[in-house]
């Protein structure tokens, strides 16, 4: 069966195992998964939950599309990604571009995206050697 091997090539994996492969490991669940290895596109739809153990987040939607060849995963269908030092986004659609460690959040028209984010406080140097 080609997907789970390509899954588990990409780094990431719909199936629990025992040893983990090189890189930061992401875990898709849903109801279904495929990919294609010509554009290397993985998509998985239907109750989607992704964990990314490496970084503490924890996303669920309807769909997920992980597109290889540019290192961005796609979350659409009221997405709900969590942390766990408790920052929170909501949105219907997200682009997270892992190699940038950066994130776009788009909401559905007429509608506006949701976030939460812990604001840790600076310390500053004393005065006084």
């Amino acid at each position: 069966m080609m997907v789970p091997a390509l899954l588990t090539t990409l780094g990431v994996t719909a199936f629990a195992e025992e040893s983990q492969p090189a890189g930061e490991l992401i875990t898709i669940e849903s109801d279904q998964q495929a990919a294609d290895n010509t554009t290397g596109v993985v998509t998985a739809s239907g109750n989607v939950r992704l964990v990314h153990a490496d970084r503490g987040v924890v996303a669920t939607g309807r769909q997920a599309q992980y597109f290889t060849k540019e290192d961005r995963i796609v979350l659409s269908g009221d997405v709900d990604v969590v942390q766990e030092d408790g920052n929170a986004l909501r949105a219907d659609r997200v682009v997270y571009w892992l190699g940038e460690d950066r994130v776009q959040a788009t909401p559905l028209a007429g509608e506006q995206v949701f976030s939460r984010w812990l604001l840790k406080n600076q310390e500053t140097p004393s005065a006084n050697p």
